[in-house]
């Protein structure tokens, strides 16, 4: 399922039109980011949390040179899904 596909599934489900269903998915990854870039939790009781996680500096190989190269330390988006979300795919 891409971005459309959710759109026009939250469109049938809530009878909105699908401007205005693109609207509100923009809404809630718009949401999700700003919290995320803020250093917060984006915690949905049932479905999961969204949360950054550091990743601290390593060393790596270039596969083209088999050169060891640095890596440096990094945050990253990470999503650790809820109970219910982890039954329903089961």
């Amino acid at each position: 399922m891409n971005k459309m596909d959710l759109v026009n599934k939250v469109a049938e489900k809530t009878g909105l039109k699908k401007s205005q269903a693109e609207q509100a998915v923009n809404s809630v990854f718009s949401a999700i980011e700003e919290a995320l870039s803020a250093g917060e939790k984006v915690q949905v009781i049932g479905f999961g949390t969204f949360e950054t996680r550091k990743r601290s500096a390593r060393s790596g190989r270039n596969p083209q040179t088999g050169e060891t190269i640095s890596i440096p330390e990094s945050v990253v988006p990470a999503f650790k899904p809820g109970n219910k979300l982890k039954e329903v795919i089961r």
